[in-house]
């Protein structure tokens, strides 16, 4: 008989606030409770059922249904280990660790238990389709993992690791994979044969180089690659054609990133806050699909005008950088409801920021402006116009407008 459990994903990404984890629906592995078989009785206590839902964040993996972001915070802090979780003897697994289905053992869940190593037998667990050992110390996992032939779901985010098997690249069966929040500096050339992935996360390392055989891995809807060390994007992120759910590359130190992102026309959400970038590829403009585009502290001086392509967007950030004015295309982007400019050396904006009908909220906070458009008065759905911090010449007779609409006017 089969059932359904949920994948408890956990996806780690920026240094200013918190993602937390991804929890992401997977079918067809865990049946009602059984007892525990002779071989494995020794090591857990009665089989539980399967957690519900874990963290803040809740997408279900492709093919599975929609994704539905629910985002506390922007991005994700640094991993911080828990210290609540004893140490525990290393062949000795939680109680309700294993769950079991049709008399098989089918999923390892023990994340936050203290884990110093995987019990030898886990080899022997051929049903194995998901394990989840988030937040232990594991410092090596075992070669023969990948010798499990229907695992699909390797989650160890959050442990002591430094390096990952070469074998691990020859789990075929592998869709979902977090190696986040460990102190890797690399990962096996082999790791890229994975093609079959539908998500991976690699975020919270000290990883400096991603190959170009990334672009090998075509069934990936979500990437984290965020607070790494990466100096370069390579050109070859642009061929990953099912990136639809999001990319990360927050926190990482590159001055540029590759035109070929342009090729990304399925991408909802795009982080990469926190860089060194300076400009950006008028090749952007070809993520058409893109709903959420976070830029924040970076240096950017100016904004490509193909911006105004991305018709879909909902919310631009663009905190702390070194915008001067925007583009008249800004005026295109219809859907557009969320616009963060905060901390920026602006000295004007267009007129055409007044087509922005949609517009909710809009961040002036500490720019240079000394005075406004006057389509800004024109806003219908303007909730809240913040201007702390400009000292503008003088203070527009529609502002008395907006407040009569029931924008608040923070001044």
């Amino acid at each position: 008989m089969t059932a359904t459990f949920l994948v408890a994903c956990r996806f780690g990404s920026t240094a200013s606030a918190t993602m937390g984890r991804l929890t992401a629906a997977a079918a067809g592995v865990v049946g009602p409770a059984q007892a525990v078989p002779d071989a494995v009785g020794d090591l857990v206590g009665p089989a539980q059922a399967v957690p519900d839902a874990v963290g803040d964040l809740d997408v279900r993996v492709p093919g599975h249904g929609p994704i539905a972001l629910k985002e506390g915070h922007p991005n994700r802090k640094p991993h911080q280990p828990v210290e609540s979780a004893a140490v525990t003897a290393p062949a000795q697994l939680p109680d309700g660790a294993l769950h079991i289905a049709d008399g098989t053992v089918v999923a390892l869940v023990a994340p936050h238990a203290g884990l110093i190593e995987l019990p030898t037998s886990i080899s022997e667990m051929t049903a194995l389709r998901r394990i989840d050992l988030d937040d232990n110390a594991l410092t090596h996992l075992p070669a023969d993992i990948a010798a499990l032939p229907l695992l699909d779901t390797l989650l160890v985010y959050g442990n002591q690791l430094t390096d990952i098997p070469p074998a691990l690249g020859h789990a075929a069966a592998l869709r979902h994979l977090s190696l986040g929040g460990n102190s890797l500096t690399s990962v096996p050339d082999t790791l890229w044969r994975l093609t079959g992935l539908r998500s991976l996360n690699l975020a919270e390392n000290e990883i400096t180089e991603i190959p170009d055989t990334i672009g090998d891995l075509v069934e990936l809807r979500m990437l984290d690659l965020g607070h790494n060390r990466l100096r370069h994007v390579p050109e070859t992120i642009g061929d990953l054609p099912h990136l639809t759910d999001y990319l990360y590359l927050s926190d990482n130190g590159f001055t540029s990133v590759p035109a070929s992102l342009g090729r990304l026309n399925q991408l909802d959400y795009l982080n990469l806050t926190d860089n060194r970038l300076t400009t950006l590829p008028r090749e952007i403009g070809g993520m058409t699909a893109l709903r959420e585009l976070r830029l924040y502290n970076n240096r950017l001086s100016a904004l490509p005008d193909t911006i105004g392509r991305l018709s879909r967007l909902r919310e631009l950030h663009l905190m702390n950088n070194r915008l001067t004015t925007l583009p008249d295309a800004i005026g295109e982007l219809h859907g557009l409801r969320h616009l963060d400019l905060r901390n920026n050396p602006l000295q004007r904006l267009p007129e055409a920021i007044g087509r922005l009908a949609h517009l909710v909220h809009l961040d002036l906070r500490a720019s240079r402006l000394r005075e406004l458009p006057d389509s800004l008065g024109a806003l219908p759905r303007l909730e809240k116009l913040d201007l702390r911090w400009t000292k503008l010449d003088r203070l527009p007779d529609w502002i008395t407008s907006l407040r009569r609409q029931g924008c608040a006017v923070l001044l």
